[in-house]
């Protein structure tokens, strides 16, 4: 509102009707000195038309499934930290302050991490198949992000939220998957150092559709974040899940007892 309006909207009794229509409150005088007392020194400006009032106002509309426990608490803050703010005409709009949990949880809110790609070893034949018994090295290739790093910034206030995530998590149909990290790609130099994430098969995949095992992949990030205002926390962990297969073969073999005749 420029001066001028805000002035006629105090005294002319439409603040008080504007609070008790929109918010089912019947103010006293008391409460609506207390509302006036937000615009300071309001009358030095009531014949001001080129500057402007701004003030705080916030919006449920993009909390999750309309939360008030979670929307009432950040708004109280909200509003209890920043009052109305008059601007001259010459003078520069305030910025939005959001405090640096809030930023930070709505930037993180708006990340999409990409689910894991891996990548194995052995591959035989024409279904580049691994084999039953064997130990299939397995490790994530390029597309599956170990550490993602968000900076927000919001008028002021900056915020960096940084997920980590450790490993690998396996569970392949028919097999066994024992991971510590995130796996090493094979090749002849590697296969003497060994690798952290590898799966033994117990069975072959004849007996699933298309002839491949599915294989379960997951990865969990850690949360932390920081902000130019200080915050800083933790947030729950995300983890990102998708399913692949991966062919698997058995060695057929034919035993016989040795006998006498040439």
């Amino acid at each position: 509102m420029t001066g001028e309006e805000l002035a006629e909207w105090i005294d002319s009794g439409n603040m008080q009707r504007t609070i008790t229509n929109q918010y089912g409150m019947h103010p006293d005088n008391k409460e609506m000195d207390e509302h006036i007392a937000r615009y300071p020194d309001y009358e030095s400006h009531a014949d001001d038309t080129e500057g402007h009032w701004y003030f705080p106002i916030c919006s449920s509309g993009r909390v999750p499934n309309n939360d008030l426990k979670v929307f009432s608490p950040i708004a109280d803050d909200f509003f209890a930290n920043n009052g109305p703010v008059w601007v001259p005409a010459d003078g520069t709009p305030p910025d939005p302050v959001v405090d640096g949990t809030t930023l930070a949880r709505a930037a993180w809110d708006a990340v999409t991490i990409p689910t894991a790609t891996i990548a194995y070893n052995p591959t035989y034949g024409d279904m580049q198949a691994t084999i039953v018994g064997w130990d299939t090295w397995v490790w994530a290739t390029g597309d599956t992000p170990k550490e993602v790093t968000v900076t927000a910034t919001a008028g002021p206030v900056t915020a960096t939220i940084t997920g980590t995530a450790s490993m690998l998590t396996l569970q392949p149909k028919d097999g066994t998957a024992k991971c510590t990290g995130f796996g090493v790609p094979w090749s002849e130099d590697n296969d003497s150092r060994g690798t952290d994430c590898k799966i033994v098969f117990n069975r072959s995949s004849a007996h699933f559709k298309d002839s491949v095992t599915p294989v379960d992949v997951k990865v969990s990030y850690a949360i932390e974040f920081t902000a130019s205002d200080g915050a800083t926390g933790t947030m729950d962990t995300h983890t990102t899940s998708t399913t692949t297969t991966i062919p698997v073969a058995e060695i057929q073999t034919l035993n016989t007892r040795p006998t006498k005749q040439p």
